[in-house]
């Protein structure tokens, strides 16, 4: 059984006017060059050279690992099967070969094989491959953008509990000390020396003192049994904050670049439906004989809503644009307002570390003007109160600058080297 195809009257893209046409061996003149998933792709090249800001063998680095390690990475299961589709259609532009059974009376049945070529297609095949590839790109900065949050949520849920860790040692030394006052104040209330109205002032301090511990004690666990649940191994031991340094203007921020992806997506799409109202030429060999056929003809019919759909197409490209350029634009304002959180915060946290100093400076001036009976010992417990709420607001105020500069890191997708995803 002979089988007749096409060759020389295809270019390799399946765009070429036909110019001429003969019979020859199937394959005969085509050139075996594909297109990969990735090839010439600055959307994944630029993923891949990013680096994390992340500092080697930090305690962010040790939250990360083993979180990364037990993400189930569904986005990856995307990117696989859009780099398959990618690979599927880079072979587009070959023939194609197929069964064909035909009846040719009540109890004959005739099968054959029947080759089919595309010999031009208005650019549609092209446009086939170049969304393909558009659509790795978006699974691509889908899958960076996931695991940076990821990544993002660990270290929130990791800053949360070491505050409230840090804040609960703070708070013990605080009950302790503000203990110790209390059984001078009841010593002084039993010698008749003192009002038991101070005594009860005491106790209430010290009552809120045990709710704000047990607050932050709560909050450091809960923290801290969410983190592990979302990695390989426990993570109770790790301690300390990182600094980390964020260059605002190195990379591209995420949002943008899948904004970008979608935009290359959205006008390939765009072309196809374009190409759908020009002339398909195709050729077909059967191998019961009969030569080759062709056919011209749209794969859209065309009518009097021709014109307006070719003006949605063209509006769709203009729309993907404009997306990039909002995108652009709100990433470039949340980057703003990361860095001046930043900066804000960065001078209001050594502000609160100076007051804090001082505080405690003037706790110590009033302890020694007590022990020279110079001073009450409810002059002591209310200066012991300030120093103690000027250090919670130097913690709070030390993590907040800390998640703000994973807030710019996460935008600009910097918690994950991008050659390890």
């Amino acid at each position: 059984m002979g089988i007749t195809a096409l060759g020389g009257c295809m270019s390799q893209d399946g765009e070429g006017i036909v110019s001429r046409m003969k019979t020859a061996p199937f394959g005969a003149g085509q050139s075996k060059k594909t297109d990969t998933a990735d090839a010439g792709s600055f959307v994944i090249t630029s993923l891949q050279a990013r680096s994390s800001v992340l500092p080697s063998g930090s305690a962010y680095e040790q939250v990360a690992t083993p979180v990364l390690a037990a993400n189930s990475r569904a986005a990856e299961s995307e990117l696989k099967s859009a780099r398959l589709r990618s690979e599927a259609q880079s072979k587009n532009w070959l023939p194609t070969i197929g069964p064909s059974i035909s009846l040719t009376s009540l109890s004959d049945a005739v099968t054959s094989i029947v080759v089919d070529a595309v010999l031009y297609s208005g650019g549609k095949k092209k446009a086939e491959r170049a969304f393909a590839k558009a659509d790795v790109e978006v699974a691509a900065v889908n899958l960076a953008v996931d695991t940076n949050e990821r990544v993002h949520t660990a270290l929130s849920l990791y800053l949360a509990g070491q505050e409230a860790r840090e804040k609960s040692a703070m708070l013990s030394a605080a009950l302790k000390d503000m203990k110790h006052f209390e059984w001078i104040m009841t010593e002084r209330v039993k010698g008749g020396v003192s009002d038991m109205s101070d005594l009860n002032v005491i106790r209430h301090k010290l009552a809120k003192m045990h709710a704000e511990l047990s607050a932050e004690t709560d909050a450091a666990a809960s923290a801290i049994a969410e983190l592990n649940a979302m990695s390989v191994r426990k993570l109770d031991a790790v301690q300390g904050v990182s600094k980390i340094v964020v260059a605002r203007g190195s990379v591209q921020p995420l949002s943008v670049m899948h904004a970008e992806a979608e935009k290359t997506r959205s006008i390939a799409s765009a072309k196809i439906d374009r190409a759908g109202y020009l002339p398909t030429v195709t050729a077909s060999a059967n191998s019961n004989g009969g030569g080759i056929t062709g056919s011209i003809a749209p794969e859209n019919p065309i009518g009097l809503g021709m014109g307006a759909n070719l003006e949605a197409i063209k509006a769709t490209e203009e729309a993907a644009g404009r997306r990039v350029a909002q995108a652009r634009e709100e990433a470039d304002r949340r980057i703003a307002k990361y860095g001046a959180q930043a900066s804000a915060l960065a001078r209001q946290a050594a502000e609160a570390q100076a007051l804090t100093g001082q505080a405690k400076a003037n706790l110590d001036l009033f302890q020694s003007q007590y022990d020279a009976g110079q001073r009450q010992v409810m002059d002591v417990v209310g200066v012991y109160e300030t120093y103690a709420t000027q250090a919670q607001a130097a913690i709070e105020l030390k993590y907040s600058l800390a998640a703000a500069n994973l807030e710019m890191a996460r935008e600009l997708g910097l918690l994950a080297d991008g050659s390890e995803i």
